[in-house]
């Protein structure tokens, strides 16, 4: 790449903001300047970068890359690009760091990036990072790591803004102004009473909006919710999605008031579950990504694939007792992939919309029968739609109605149960306490490809033989 062309290439940079992806020739450009070595190019092309932005690249790149990009990138590296990073990678970046340059990177982050910096690290790792932390930031974090994994104290921050009940807004306003430690980001003041509980909130903007001598507990906000320092963090997120929540308070088994999660957080589990869900869904483990290596992929794609074999030598066998069957009509080998292939795929249309609301806490045991039912109707009113053209063009193709009746009638019962299995077998899962994206598609899969074989060749033996 000449020079001309690394000009080029950082003029994108100012175009980024459009589609929000890095352009390949703005990548091309930052790893022409690591080729290189030109820090002062690489700095000038970095400097306009999201956080987000560079972690994705880090990502993407391969690993000799990264090495060099961040040995290079030395004192600029900043700590939203570690809080940013993929958890598959987030450790090996640690480690080529500078061990200054980590220090001064992990000094800038808020207490909840430092834990979740923190949860997956290797122990030595962990007491390096904490040991870099002023004293109250390094109690506070380890701290917050004594709570449950997945609860709302790691995922609190315990930088909190808050005021007594009985200020009014132009104490409020002078304390603030008096702090040279708030948050980065807050949204909200908590009050709070003598005893450190939270009483309300009230949104900045609302403060600036009254008079000085206006009492806070007169402007605080009528919807208040208080988070338990255990409460599981998907249950934070759903009630920060269900109530359209910005921030909430986070007590402990005190009720006293010891952080506050933001929006930003809640919504980054609720992205986090949506994203396990679709791995398991698909088999491929939950915290799969596209940074892992050959052997790592392997080892959590091959679990599955053995399951999915095991259940496949189910249908074979379905297969073999009709095996007189199919060697009497050739016709119906070549047909028993389409009744199998359509109660898959229709299996997997309920099942994903199941799990989805499932998740979401819209499908309960309220209207559980309810969409049950919905299910049925619909998987049976789709196997008449399409059994009819089924039929028709099998009987004009191998000469056979009755061939064609049996196939149309095979396709109904196995779009019917598919659509039952899809909602069902999610809804008993859940039942049962095991997660329905884990485990679902592997059951109906084998359902549709029992019930259809057997459906299919069954009728055939029965009406053709």
């Amino acid at each position: 790449m000449t020079e001309d062309q690394v000009e080029t290439a950082a003029e994108t940079v100012s175009e980024e903001d459009d589609n929000y992806v890095l352009s390949p020739k703005t990548v091309a450009a930052i790893l022409y300047a690591v080729d290189v070595q030109d820090r002062e190019r690489l700095i000038e092309l970095m400097e306009p970068l999201h956080a987000a932005d560079i972690a994705d690249m880090l990502e993407q790149i391969n690993a000799f890359d990264r090495l060099r990009l961040i040995k290079l990138y030395d004192r600029e590296f900043d700590g939203e690009i570690l809080s940013e990073l993929d958890e598959s990678i987030r450790e090996e970046v640690i480690s080529i760091l500078n061990p200054e340059v980590l220090a001064d990177a992990v000094r800038e982050l808020d207490s909840d990036d430092v834990v979740d910096l923190l949860e997956d690290l290797e122990e030595g790792d962990r007491e390096a990072i904490l040991d870099v932390l002023e004293d109250s930031d390094r109690i506070a974090v380890q701290q917050s790591l004594t709570y449950p994994e997945y609860s709302a104290g790691r995922l609190m921050q315990r930088e909190v803004v808050m005021a007594p009940e009985h200020w009014n807004v132009g104490e409020a306003i002078d304390y603030l102004r008096d702090q040279d430690d708030l948050p980065d980001q807050f949204y909200h003041i908590i009050m709070v009473d003598p005893r450190l509980r939270p009483v309300g909130k009230i949104a900045l903007g609302k403060l600036m909006a009254s008079r000085r001598e206006v009492l806070l507990d007169s402007i605080k906000d009528d919807s208040f919710h208080v988070i338990p320092v255990t409460r599981d963090e998907g249950d934070v997120a759903y009630a920060f999605n269900q109530y359209h929540l910005i921030s909430a308070p986070v007590v402990d088994e005190t009720e006293r008031l010891v952080g506050v999660i933001t929006i930003d957080d809640a919504m980054a589990v609720l992205d986090e579950e949506h994203e396990e869900d679709i791995l398991r869904l698909a088999g491929v483990g939950e915290e799969s990504s596209l940074s892992d290596t050959i052997i790592e992929t392997t080892k959590k794609r091959i679990p599955w694939l053995v399951v999915n074999l095991g259940t496949a030598a189910l249908a074979a066998t379905v297969i073999a007792q009709f095996e007189d069957t199919i060697a009497a009509l050739v016709a119906l080998a070549v047909l028993m992939p389409i009744v199998a292939s359509m109660g898959g795929n229709a299996g997997t249309q309920s099942l994903t919309v199941a799990v989805r609301a499932l998740a979401t806490r819209d499908l309960t045991g309220s209207n559980a029968f309810r969409v049950i039912r919905r299910e049925m109707f619909v998987g049976l009113l789709n196997g008449l739609i399409l059994a009819v053209p089924l039929a028709m063009v099998t009987a004009l193709l191998f000469g056979s109605p009755l061939l064609g009746f049996v196939i149309g009638v095979a396709l109904i019962i196995n779009l019917f149960v598919a659509a039952l299995s899809g909602v069902g077998i999610p809804i008993l899962l859940e039942k049962l306490g095991v997660d329905p994206a884990l485990a679902s598609g592997v059951f109906v899969t084998t359902v549709t490809d029992v019930i259809g074989f057997f459906a299919f060749l069954g009728l055939a033996t029965v009406i053709l033989l």
